[in-house]
């Protein structure tokens, strides 16, 4: 009688499982990325690991993976997973305002790293077709493991988002032209082929985004409706395996479907549950795609062709560091910036697999020489999180130079700012509501990696102790509009107000104070304005329960006032002060209270 356990693919997926409780929670606890987790997985329970001692010992086909073949659809789902939910995060709107980072960018790095990869290995030895081939594949950069590093909205993450859209498109270009080289083939033909399943591809597309409009909201209401999370699981799964099967049809990759289907969703007002119903099946999904990345990397080929593999990955990564980064910072991004998309995109791809063997299939590379390369590609993305960790330093270090501060510096003397000290969360959400207003300011902060990653995302902000007398006479406090003090640390903050108004008495300062006794102790100071978050916090959440619990807005309003009222009396009792002290702006909640009793609807 059979069980289970005699089926290989029960057996894979319990270790898949397996290995997903385990790697996960191991590496978060390390605050290792679980990228790393899952390849090793694939290396040691692989076919070229465990999996090939399985033959002597049968315990171990219970907890290794022998066919690679078999969870391969598994791991193509995953990506697949992963483009639908970089659709889900974009709109069309977005898309269109990266068009020229996309075909702009993205196609010269394709090309230019393609071909620059592609006459070298010319050089060494291997026939044209074949070089252009290799070229192209090694030039292509992971989706799958960079966006999730990235994100997609930060300049980084922007940056990489448009390069790997254009490469996601060329591959279907890639292929063809591979088969338009082979020797086996008519290039008549295969460009002919190209061109037919451009104009039906393209055809399909359009008839998908007319669909998708009409139909996509409808159909997710009916699901909402039902109340039932199964039902909306399902037709989430659903739009986007039909999506995908619409698009590979075509000739086209799925994961062109994929993301269109996303974006699509992406435009209904269901797009947000649809992100958090699929999100644990994209990151299992990922993981087995993860693993069979593992499963090709073979130690032992690795120990017997060391220096080459090594050689060959340091020159990819080199020349396509170099050529992204470059192209980057031409275009007009932060010399941080370019840097750190430049390493971060400088391995191969998944997708480089899939050119690879298509290169073998057309007879322009030898098998042993795509095996090589596949080696290398696997090596490539394994190393991905340690190159993200090393571009970073260095984007930071950039950012940190010092020619950077002098001209920020220059900037703070030239020009009237606010000035914001601190740029944690507080300092950063008052810099947002700067921006929005128009109104130009300069942030300092201690914290050299709140510094760098700032500057990635174009804030103005220099690196700077504000314990040090000399920094705060370098900031020209007499020429600004006002002072900002946002960080956490009572006691520096006092010590600050007392400073600066000694020598600024008209200067405005407003700060943050933890309770009423630290700001009695600001205003003592000297402080303008000082505001209690713990109090302004439980005063804003006791009006957000009476309005829900039916209370008019008027009489809340009132009462939250006079709440306000009661608390600047202690202040000012507690601190004993001459001058009654400011919570906030006493006179807008005068008017907003008169207007709510004038009222009709009151």
């Amino acid at each position: 009688m059979s069980t289970p356990l005699d089926n290989p693919a029960f057996i894979d997926a319990i270790v898949i499982l397996g290995a997903a409780g385990i790697v996960i929670p191991a590496f978060a606890r390390f605050r290792i990325t679980p990228i790393i987790g899952f390849i090793l997985v694939g290396v040691l329970l692989g076919p070229s690991g465990l999996g090939a001692l399985s033959g002597q010992y049968d315990w171990l086909k219970f907890v290794t993976i022998n066919d690679r073949e078999a969870i391969e659809p598994f791991a193509e789902f995953g990506i697949i997973l992963l483009l639908f939910s970089i659709g889900l995060e974009l709109s069309f709107k977005r898309l269109w305002s990266m068009r020229q980072l996309v075909f702009g960018v993205g196609a010269a790095e394709l090309t230019i790293s393609g071909l620059i990869i592609g006459f070298v290995l010319y050089l060494i030895g291997q026939n044209p077709a074949g070089a252009l081939g290799l070229g192209l594949a090694l030039a292509l950069s992971s989706t799958a493991l960079v966006l999730p590093m990235s994100g997609t909205k930060s300049p980084v993450g922007r940056a990489a988002l448009a390069m790997l859209l254009f490469e996601d498109v060329a591959i279907v270009p890639i292929i063809f032209l591979l088969g338009a080289l082979a020797p086996s083939y008519a290039s008549g033909s295969s460009w002919e082929e190209l061109v037919q399943t451009l104009v039906v591809g393209g055809a399909v597309i359009i008839g998908m985004l007319v669909l998708g409009r009409l139909l996509l909201p409808r159909i997710f209401a009916q699901a909402a409706r039902t109340k039932s999370p199964e039902l909306f699981l399902s037709v989430s799964l659903l739009v986007i395996i039909l999506a995908s099967l619409a698009t590979a049809a075509t000739g086209l990759s799925p994961i062109v479907g994929a993301l269109l289907a996303g974006l699509l969703i992406a435009e209904t007002e269901y797009h947000g549950e649809v992100e958090v119903i699929t999100a644990p099946f994209k990151g299992l999904a990922l993981g087995v795609f993860l693993i069979t990345v593992g499963m090709q990397i073979d130690i032992r080929v690795i120990l017997d062709n060391w220096a080459s593999l090594i050689t060959a990955v340091v020159g990819v990564v080199l020349v396509k560091a170099i050529v992204t980064g470059g192209l980057l910072r031409f275009a007009g991004a932060r010399p941080g910036t370019a840097t750190e998309a430049g390493v971060l995109m400088s391995s191969p791809s998944e997708t480089t697999l899939i050119v690879l063997a298509a290169a073998a299939q057309a007879q322009l590379i030898q098998p042993q020489t795509a095996a090589f390369w596949q080696i290398v590609t696997a090596i490539g993305l394994t190393i991905t999180p340690l190159l993200a960790r090393f571009g970073h330093d260095m984007a930071r270090r950039i950012e940190l130079s010092g020619e950077n501060i002098v001209a920020t510096d220059d900037q703070v003397i030239d020009a009237e700012n606010t000035i914001i000290i601190g740029f944690g969360r507080v300092g950063r959400l008052v810099a947002d509501m700067m921006k929005a207003h128009d109104q130009s300011y300069l942030a300092i902060e201690s914290n050299i990696d709140v510094v760098a990653e700032a500057r990635r995302n174009d804030y103005p902000i220099i690196f700077g102790n504000v314990a040090r007398n000399e920094m705060l006479d370098r900031l020209r406090l007499g020429h600004a509009k006002a002072l900002v003090l946002t960080m956490d640390e009572p006691v520096l903050s006092v010590q600050i107000v007392k400073r600066v108004r000694a020598w600024v008495p008209d200067l405005p300062i407003i700060a943050r104070a933890r309770d009423t006794d630290h700001a009695a102790e600001l205003y003592k100071a000297g402080a303008t304005n000082a505001v209690p978050e713990a109090l302004e916090g439980s005063l804003q959440l006791s009006e957000a329960v009476l309005v829900e619990n039916g209370v008019a807005m008027g009489p809340v309003i009132a009462s939250i006032h006079e709440k306000r009222d009661a608390l600047r009396q202690q202040i000012q009792k507690d601190g004993d002060l001459e001058n009654e002290p400011k919570l906030k702006s006493s006179a807008l909640d005068t008017n907003t209270v008169s207007e709510s009793k004038l009222s009709p609807q009151e």
